[in-house]
């Protein structure tokens, strides 16, 4: 095999959990492409960062918020900002604040270029002047909204320290604007987090939860969780992990949509940085309540539950069986019948984890009656829940036993799967054939003849034909095996026909038709 091949081959086995015959290497983790297609649907769910309009409910309600004259340019402002009178100085402030608020093309980059970030951070220490303080946290909220050239200049400007300890101002609306502010920043990236995590961030947020909040600022408090679990490269540290899940477990009891929302998504971040933060939130306690948000009718909750509880079953065998302990499969009928495209493909995608795992979780797959659903998927949904489904069906070909590879034949899986091998996806291809070579060299000779029949009269047999073409090498030898092995041509049947036409008459040679069945037994045992 040239090197090309080889790494196409490693490429495909390393999708894998496990593989070969290796039960830990079996069960497959989603690997870049596919991390790629649902970043944008997670972020669509949360943002990482928020821009503060003027309509928020946090001002103490005096501010007409009206747009500054668009004459009265920057260069006046900054200098009527750093104006002895207070009254001008708040004036300007604000009017810099609500050009920042102003919808598309807040004039960000000017302002650094001003220079007047270190001035709003040096309003923040203004605490006799808490309506200067607010505007001043308001303005950086919206600068460090921007992209991360603009989020960095803000840091750079040593904003952490000044807006963490505006976590403990006496005004609820100080407080709140500083917690925005710090959330756009950490949601830029690990960098900023753990610079954020070392200045001592969690628990001083964490306390702020135990007070006698608004729903909107514990919203925005758990916004801000969400951003310190989100990003896994690298993944945050096992002991701030340690330090939020208690306040992850409270608030994942919460009765607010949004607070629901996010709270799920930060366990799913978390739930996706490997097989030790695995385990700490598994120790937890907390994986019934996300449980049960499987049956929650808001279909963002039920996204972000699902890829939790999907994330956790890449682990390790002991901890995929947690989950199934707790009952998980019981909502997989609903799950795999759901009117959301993106649901059903999910509930898939978590199946093809299980069936990856041991004979025994293969089998709680069966015994929850979900394989004619995953076969129904096969059959007949859009091609990246085929996709999944495939990927259920060919690792449970290699997890299960041969009971457990004849129930799913029975269960009529050939067809739907010799469908697929005229899909152009090379992957979907290469899982497919993996999947329907297992079941033949599963199969006991005396049900093979029924199977090799199904498969040629539901047009697999020339599908895997017209693969022996294919440009791709793993393609077309896999295709080349099955049909050498399983379908041998018309003149090898002559000849073996022949060779027994002329033994007929001899019935005593006995040693030549138990060298015969001892060839046929060996090529099927593996």
């Amino acid at each position: 095999m040239d090197s090309s091949s080889s790494k196409s081959t490693q490429s495909r086995l390393s999708s894998y959990k496990h593989h070969g015959k290796d039960l830990d290497e079996l069960r497959r983790r989603r690997n870049q492409s596919n991390i790629s297609l649902r970043k944008k649907q997670r972020d669509d769910q949360v943002q990482a960062k928020r821009n503060l309009c003027t309509d928020e409910s946090m001002t103490d309600g005096s501010d007409d918020d009206q747009k500054p004259n668009q004459t009265h340019d920057l260069a006046n402002l900054a200098i009527e900002a750093q104006c002895e009178d207070p009254v001008m100085r708040f004036e300007a402030v604000r009017s810099l604040r609500k050009l920042l608020s102003s919808g598309h093309h807040p004039p960000i980059d000017e302002m650094i270029q001003l220079n007047f970030l270190p001035l709003f951070i040096h309003y923040l220490t203004f605490d006799d002047y808490p309506d200067l303080q607010f505007e001043a946290a308001w303005a950086l909220t919206n600068i460090a909204s921007g992209d991360a050239h603009q989020t960095q200049a803000v840091a750079n400007a040593d904003a952490f320290p000044h807006l963490m300890r505006l976590l403990q101002s006496p005004h609820s609306n100080i407080r709140e604007q500083a917690v925005w502010a710090l959330g756009n920043l950490i949601g830029d990236g690990p960098r900023l987090r753990d610079y954020a995590i070392q200045l001592g961030i969690i628990q001083p947020l964490l306390e702020l939860i135990k007070k006698d909040i608004p729903p909107t600022f514990l919203r925005n408090i758990t916004w801000v969780i969400v951003n310190l679990c989100r990003h896994k490269d690298p993944p945050l540290a096992l002991n701030a992990v340690q330090e939020l899940l208690p306040a992850l477990k409270y608030l994942i009891q919460n009765t607010d949509i949004t607070i629901l929302v996010d709270s799920a998504w930060a366990l799913a971040y978390l739930l996706d940085c490997g097989n030790i933060i695995i385990q700490i939130v598994l120790d937890s306690g907390i994986l019934p309540e996300i449980i049960k948000l499987l049956s929650h009718t808001e279909v963002k909750i039920l996204t972000a539950a699902l890829r939790g509880i999907g994330n956790i079953v890449t682990g390790t065998d002991d901890q995929t069986q947690f989950v199934l302990n707790h009952g998980a499969l019981a909502y997989f009928p609903q799950l795999l019948k759901h009117q959301r495209e993106k649901i059903k493909k999910e509930a898939v995608w978590f199946l093809s984890n299980i069936t990856a795992g041991n004979k025994e979780q293969v089998q709680a797959v069966i015994d929850a009656q979900l394989i004619p659903d995953v076969i129904h998927h096969l059959q007949h949904s859009e091609t990246q829940i085929q996709k999944e489904a495939v990927w259920c069906i060919s690792n449970l070909t290699m997890s299960g036993t041969k009971e457990q590879i004849h129930y799913i034949v029975s269960q009529h899986v050939i067809p739907p799967l010799c469908n697929i091998l005229q899909q152009q996806d090379v992957q979907i291809l290469q899982i497919c054939l993996d999947a329907l070579h297992n079941i033949l060299k599963q199969t006991p000779d005396e049900h093979l003849v029924s199977l090799t029949m199904e498969i040629e009269e539901c047009g697999g047999l020339d599908k895997i034909e017209s693969l022996q073409i294919h440009q791709n090498r793993d393609i077309y030898q896999q295709s080349y095996e099955i049909i050498d092995k399983f379908f041998p041509s018309d003149s090898d049947n002559e000849d073996i026909s022949t060779l027994n036409s002329n033994d007929g008459f001899s019935f005593g040679n006995g040693d030549l038709n138990a060298s015969d069945n001892n060839t046929n037994k060996e090529q099927f045992e593996f």
